[in-house]
């Protein structure tokens, strides 16, 4: 079974140099603050900063998904801030850029606005709206599971999470060749074992998504697990953590990685790819 899909133009999967994707925010509330801009500038700067230095699509989010923060601002809000953005980075990149939102309207302004891949952290179960928007639009579509979820065994809840994801997108009408699932690191909050051990747990056996038929897109970067399992608080001072996480994911066989700091992430991502390739070779 060969796993693949077009995001937005791009293809990603099985014999596929693995995707790097840029994450931007315009959300003030965001956990990592230097992912945030919130100037015209410096989201200009930033988006061709990231495209410049290798990444495959920029993701751009405007109000923070961190199941630990009281992030949730007005719809209304989030679509504003999410045209903006999206407005600026589709007239000024060559790459194509992704629309980080769970809800309706801001997706369906992104979309107007240009954007070609809608990255939902709920997996189209956050809004009915959506399985039907990105079909009607062709959109890529990145799906994440996430909370609420029976407690039981990581990989199983995380693959029954991303089996009903997939089947709203299929009765929606969504092409599958448009998607790519996300397994949510640090999105598992509520269990019966620590979110880190939870993490992961899910990254060691992430070859079992393959079952899914879907490529699978792994965003570690800067996250509280890396936090907890290092003892590093800040996540401004994380990113070893994250480049490490990178490169074991790669190994176990991610194909789009999510990350804040594009080049130093394409440069673990290329060497865990080499290992990989070598690995697959004996």
């Amino acid at each position: 079974m060969t796993n693949r899909a077009c995001l937005g133009g791009l293809i990603v999967g099985d014999g596929r140099p693995v995707a790097v994707a840029g994450a931007l925010n315009v959300s003030p509330e965001s956990f990592y603050h230097g992912s945030v801009v919130t100037q015209e500038d410096d989201l200009l700067r930033a988006g061709e900063a990231m495209a410049e230095a290798g990444a495959a699509f920029v993701d751009v989010g405007a109000m923070s998904s961190a199941p630990y923060l009281a992030g949730r601002i007005p719809e209304s809000e989030e679509a504003d801030r999410l045209a903006w953005a999206t407005d600026l980075l589709v007239r000024s990149l060559a790459v194509p850029v992704s629309a980080d939102t769970s809800r309706g309207a801001p997706a369906r302004a992104a979309l107007q606005a240009g954007a070609r891949i809608i990255n939902d952290v709920t997996g189209l179960l956050g809004d009915p709206e959506m399985a039907p928007l990105a079909a009607r639009a062709g959109a890529g579509l990145i799906l994440m599971a996430s909370e609420p979820a029976l407690d039981g065994d990581p990989l199983d809840v995380v693959s029954a999470r991303l089996e009903q994801s997939l089947g709203i997108a299929r009765a929606a009408g969504v092409d599958p060749t448009r998607i790519v699932v996300d397994p949510g690191v640090g999105f598992f909050r509520s269990r019966d074992v620590a979110w880190y051990e939870w993490d992961a747990a899910v990254l060691a056996r992430l070859p079992e998504l393959r079952a899914l038929g879907r490529p699978v897109c792994v965003g570690v970067s800067r996250k509280s697990f890396i936090g907890a399992v290092a003892g590093v608080k800040e996540p401004s001072r994380r990113l070893p953590g994250s480049l490490a996480a990178t490169a074991a994911a790669v190994l176990a066989g991610a194909q789009v990685i999510r990350a804040h700091d594009v080049e130093e992430t394409i440069q673990a991502v290329r060497v865990a790819e080499a290992i990989r390739r070598a690995r697959e070779r004996t």
